[in-house]
């Protein structure tokens, strides 16, 4: 960085000198009115004609002044003679002899010497800044741009939770890289690249470095992005100059993040084979090859799309293992909490295991996101420590946005909130196969005007019941909605989309309807960042799944209506005690539903009393994610 800013300034520095050179120049060459080349027959006869009022000869050449004011200039064959100098005189014209400028030596001579003098001194200046290995000099465009941490990371395993089966995988790398003498006298051969495989933000880079800490070995990280320019060859000297810094430093881990911003399949361009990140991938692959058996440098590389990775980079040599690192789980969750807790004051009421129990999906820097979220909300109202309720409230921010407290919302509006909201929490509480009730709220957070949050567990085998349970609980807002008012409102859209996208997989994928059999109609390509269907079947096989879909739906929206009736009491007593309070635990909605009188709420009691002001004949409010379940 300092060497780019000192380059920057030579530079400035180089052009203010041309410059002042430039016009120190001009100034003692040129004079105050840029004179007319006249011919030496016109000069001829303007003398003889009496027009010439001065002369002044410097060798063959004169610079003259007419009488009407105007300057010329011309040349002579030789200098004039002592005869033509009288004549001049005798005709009345004031004649003056010099010595030429010396200023010419200057001009064609000193000048175009000091300007190349000082080009070589800042071109060497900066090439020497360049080798030093910063890559900002001006021939170190090709130099890799990774940064080699000489001293190993402080991080090591123990600042790494979530990941065992991960953790227990890599302790090879570091033993290798400890003693690598133990396995090259059995003729072994550790995998030259680890590709570390996981969804944004599960800690790939972070367990990266805990490997390097472990094996107290340099760490040199870099980006696929570093290698990849629009000039030809760049990108191929880049990876060469990281290679050739590894070996140096060895043993030592190579560490490129995004590796598909480079490493993606061949052949794909609009260039053929031949564009610059092609190229770039071809020079990483002959790199890779090119390490001896000897050699203790182990190339760890990161990415959420290991799809589009060329399959050269994945053969055995190169990067032949592949660890995946996954959202944690309930304990890996409890485990990313507490390390991430590590200097922030809690209080005596926080249970990390209930926040870890109410977070499924959440990985590493979701976790960390929550903890800061719930210290800042501490450190805003002035507290010294972090309770539940702001991790309560961090929890409920991270997933569906700050609370709108100053929203106006409508006696209507907030009546058919409650029941939705209400019709959800009934039907995850009462379905056997549904998850239970963690919390309903009716504050208004994103887009959502409430939200009923699931007691949601860690699945890996959803059941073809508690898929049709999901169904239920996701269409029990509207059913909610036409029980109570005999109306209906847009506020299911997204309901209706998360029981659609059930049936549909269930019928088209799972093979979880009697009428289709174990047929899998289509193929759905995943990848950490989402996924699109590869269809497999007829525009006759499409009505019928359609028709499908319609029917299962329509029979869970049956399902749950029939189960709202038969508990309509308790659906009453539910959106009455959400009008009360707005938000309700899990505590709490069990005493409602058992008629006990309810202790308190989690009403906030800043919140503004425009916030619940009526609004006459206001039109019904209807958002997208309204149910929420």
């Amino acid at each position: 960085m300092n060497t780019r800013k000192n380059g920057a300034a030579i530079w400035l520095i180089l052009l203010l000198l041309i410059g002042a050179i430039w016009a120190v120049n001009v100034a003692m060459t040129s004079p105050a009115q840029k004179p007319a080349d006249l011919g030496l027959s016109t000069f001829i006869s303007e003398v003889q004609s009496g027009k010439v009022q001065q002369i002044v000869v410097e060798d063959n050449k004169i610079y003259g002044l007419l009488k009407d004011g105007s300057r010329f200039t011309t040349y002579l064959p030789a200098p004039p003679s002592d005869q033509s100098l009288s004549d001049w005189v005798s005709r009345g014209i004031e004649v003056r002899v010099q010595a030429p400028r010396s200023s010419s030596m200057l001009t064609s001579i000193l000048i175009p010497i000091l300007i190349i003098g000082v080009l070589f001194a800042v071109f060497w200046y900066l090439s020497r800044g360049s080798r030093a290995g910063d890559g900002g000099g001006a021939f170190g465009f090709t130099k890799s741009r990774a940064k080699v941490l000489a001293e190993s990371p402080k991080t090591s395993f123990k600042d790494v939770a979530g990941a065992e089966e991960a953790k227990e995988e890599l302790g090879e790398i570091v033993e290798f890289l400890k003693s690598p003498e133990r396995f090259h006298r059995m003729g072994a051969r550790i995998p030259r690249g680890v590709l570390l495989v996981g969804p944004p933000g599960s800690g790939k880079t972070h367990i990266a470095r805990a490997v390097a800490g472990e094996a107290r070995v340099p760490f040199i990280a870099a980006s696929g992005s570093d290698f990849v320019e629009m000039f030809v060859g760049v990108g191929a000297a880049r990876v060469r100059d990281l290679f050739e810094t590894a070996k140096k430093n060895s043993p030592c881990i190579i560490f490129i993040d995004e590796i598909d911003a480079v490493g993606r399949k061949r052949g794909g361009s609009f260039g053929g084979g031949n564009d610059e990140r092609e190229q770039t991938l071809n020079q990483l692959l002959v790199e890779m090859d090119g390490f001896d058996k000897e050699t203790s440098v182990i190339i760890m590389a990161a990415t959420n799309r290991p799809d589009v990775l060329d399959p050269a980079l994945l053969r055995p040599g190169r990067f032949d293992r592949q660890v995946s690192i996954d959202a944690p789980d309930i304990r890996g969750r409890e485990q990313i909490l507490r390390i991430h807790a590590v200097g922030k004051p809690l209080a005596e009421d926080v249970d990390l295991a209930l926040v870890a129990r109410r977070t499924p999906g959440f990985v590493g820097a979701d976790l960390e996101n929550l903890l800061n979220e719930a210290a800042l909300l501490a450190a805003r109202e002035r507290r010294r420590k972090i309770t539940m309720k702001d991790l309560e409230e961090a929890a409920d921010r991270v997933t569906m946005g700050p609370a709108k407290k100053s929203m106006v919302f409508s006696e209507a509006d907030k009546r058919i909130t409650a029941y939705h909201e209400a019709g959800h929490a009934l039907a995850a509480h009462y379905l056997k196969h549904a998850d239970g009730v963690h919390k309903i709220t009716i504050m208004p957070r994103g887009r959502a005007l409430g939200f009923m949050m699931p007691e949601r567990e860690d699945v890996l085998h959803w059941t073809k019941k508690r898929l049709l349970d999901q169904i239920a609980v996701a269409l029990a807002g509207r059913a909610s909605e036409e029980l109570v008012f005999d109306d209906v409102t847009t506020g299911a859209e997204n309901d209706f989309r998360q029981a659609t996208e059930l049936a549909w997989r269930m019928i088209t994928e799972w093979g979880m309807h009697p009428e289709f059999g174990q047929v899998a109609y289509q193929e759905r390509q995943d990848t950490y960042l989402g996924g699109h269907e590869v269809r497999r079947y007829s525009e006759h096989t499409a009505h019928l799944i359609d028709e499908a879909v319609r029917k299962l739906i329509d029979e869970q929206y049956e399902r749950i209506t029939t189960l709202l009736k038969d508990k309509k009491a308790e659906l009453e007593r539910v959106a009455e005690a959400l009008l009360e309070v707005e938000t309700l635990n899990a505590q709490q909605f069990i005493s409602v539903l058992n008629g006990e009188p309810l202790a308190g709420g989690d009403k906030d009691p800043d919140k503004k009393k425009d916030a619940t002001q009526v609004i006459p004949k206001a039109k019904i409010r209807g958002e997208a994610g309204l149910g929420g379940a």
